[in-house]
């Protein structure tokens, strides 16, 4: 089996993962200063190296300020300098995460937009290939199985996109409303 570095020039597969990546360095070049700088500290505040210099940090407060010389300890226990500096920090860093998960929610609503219109177009495909071959099975007088010419007939129709979505939220909401605890929950469901 073929990995997606061996797959030949030309093939569906490597020009998918050629697209794909151009479509991520198109997304990369386009993120602002202030966006890549975020997103830096996000990296670096969710990576071992800052946990380990906290404990560095914190424990040589701590040593300092209860073994140190007398005269030169500057934040006594229970070390409201250090606490006030623990929740400032705490404040930035909390700000730079949540502005990198919304650069990361908008990145993944643009792909789902995509992966839909994508899903859509296939469908159209699918149903149009699908009254293709009924059609070249008419032609050479082909009959359809027993089961096959009613499911065909539903598969051929146009997908409405609109009527699918109310039939999910009808459904979910449907299944939102027998959750347990609801008195007479599902009571008209078969």
């Amino acid at each position: 089996m073929a990995t997606p570095s061996s797959a030949a020039p030309g093939m569906p597969a490597a020009e998918n993962i050629r697209t794909i990546a151009d479509l991520e360095r198109q997304s990369a070049q386009e993120k602002s200063w202030d966006v890549r700088f975020s997103e830096r500290i996000s990296d670096f505040v969710g990576s071992l190296t800052f946990v380990g210099l906290h404990v560095l940090w914190f424990s040589g407060w701590a040593s300092w300020n209860a073994l140190g010389p007398e005269g030169l300890r500057f934040d006594p226990y229970p070390y409201g300098l250090l606490t006030f500096m623990v929740s400032l920090e705490g404040v930035l860093v909390a700000t730079f995460v949540l502005i990198t998960q919304n650069r990361m929610s908008r990145d993944a609503e643009r792909r789902a937009h995509l992966n839909l219109q994508v899903d859509l177009l296939a469908e159209q495909e699918l149903t149009a290939l699908l009254r293709l071959v009924r059609q070249i099975a008419e032609r050479l007088d082909i009959p359809p199985g027993p089961d096959d010419d009613s499911r065909a007939e539903l598969l051929m129709r146009e997908t409405n996109a609109y009527e699918l979505m109310e039939g999910v939220k009808r459904t979910l909401n449907r299944t939102d409303s027998d959750a347990p605890g609801d008195e007479g929950a599902g009571s008209d469901r078969r």
